[in-house]
């Protein structure tokens, strides 16, 4: 169980009004459905709204504009959903490792490492490297020849960095995520293929969050660039050369081809697969699946792909869709006939 936190102390930290006891004790986080007398829960809209008559939870975090009748204890806030996202830290149960170097740790006499830093077991930090504040690098993480960390960026466990990566601060990269690894550049040749040696970086901004499992390519002659506050889930390609805008937000699956450039505020949901060399505009919003192969101009919502259908039917209009050229072809000369008649 986490330390107790009072109900007024939470209400201080979110900006928000207190309701009820401030001296209430409160230990945790939880829905509303399964929350406990020790804990807080909040309510976001109105569907969670009905729920909390029933709900035990201690104290309950609501939003300002809420017409529901106010709970007996709690915090009323602009944005429930918001509140909830910045008390989560004060509850925040991963161990804080403590400022220190690990003895297996193997870090080249040239590296620059500033106060504060913590190097877990294994890690490997090679020549030339500056590592900022309170940096942390949790066990067996991989940093390359000359790359750089700001403050307080966390790297975790299996983390590979290669050479010539930055990273800004206040960044995190998750567990067994590769940065900066060759770009899938190739010139073909009668005998095969042609290695193109990726002469770039790449180059993260701060306040960057990427998931588990995560690839970015180097860029083959310039970096591969994610601006400040872009968040990226797991298992995520993005090839060489890409540009990422600020505050764009990627889940998981998702694959950038080489030197595509993406605004700033867009959203990717799963799965979507964007081709090479396109411009994707700010506050772009792709839903889940989509493929995306041309350069979109303007912001708005996009999909693609064709609707789930049982596998007889798919099978059918797949056929269908194969000879839509063909239909298309017959409709045309039989509009042209048409006119021909009249």
């Amino acid at each position: 169980m986490s330390q107790a936190i009072t109900l007024g102390a939470i209400a201080d930290f979110l900006g928000g009004a207190c309701i009820g006891d401030p001296a209430l004790e409160i230990r945790g986080i939880a829905p509303i459905d399964t929350a406990q007398p020790h804990e807080i829960t909040f309510a976001a809209s109105k569907q969670y709204e009905f729920q909390l008559a029933d709900s035990r939870a201690g104290a309950v975090i609501i939003n300002q504009s809420s017409s529901a009748p106010r709970p007996a204890h709690g915090v009323v806030v602009a944005n429930a959903y918001l509140a909830y996202a910045q008390l989560s830290k004060l509850f925040e149960t991963r161990p804080v490792p403590a400022a220190r170097v690990h003895p297996s740790a193997v870090i080249h006499p040239s590296a620059q490492l500033a106060a504060g830093v913590s190097i877990g077991p294994h890690c490997v930090i090679e020549a030339d490297v500056i590592i900022g504040e309170d940096v942390q690098l949790l066990a067996g993480a991989f940093i390359g020849c000359r790359s750089t960390l700001g403050a307080s960026v966390v790297i975790f466990p299996n983390v590979v960095i290669y050479h010539d990566v930055h990273i800004g601060a206040r960044s995190r990269i998750h567990a067994n995520s590769t940065i900066g690894s060759d770009g899938f550049g190739y010139a073909p040749t009668p005998h095969g293929w042609q290695k193109i040696h990726q002469l770039g970086g790449v180059r993260i901004g701060s306040d960057v969050e990427i998931g588990a499992n995560t690839a970015i390519d180097r860029g083959a002659l310039e970096p591969t660039e994610l601006a400040d506050g872009v968040i990226i889930d797991n298992q995520v390609h993005i090839a060489h050369n890409v540009k990422i805008g600020k505050n764009t937000a990627i889940a998981g699956c998702v694959g950038i081809a080489g030197s595509t450039q993406v605004g700033a505020n867009c959203t990717m949901g799963g799965f979507v697969a964007i081709n090479g060399h396109l411009e994707i505009a700010d506050n772009v919003h792709f839903n889940g699946g989509s493929i995306v192969t041309k350069s979109i101009a303007e912001s708005g919502h996009y999909s693609s792909g064709t609707l789930l259908q049982d596998v007889k039917t798919w099978r059918r209009n797949a056929v269908r869709f194969g000879q839509l050229d063909e239909w298309i072809g017959r409709l045309k000369r039989i509009e042209n006939s048409l006119q021909q008649d009249q």
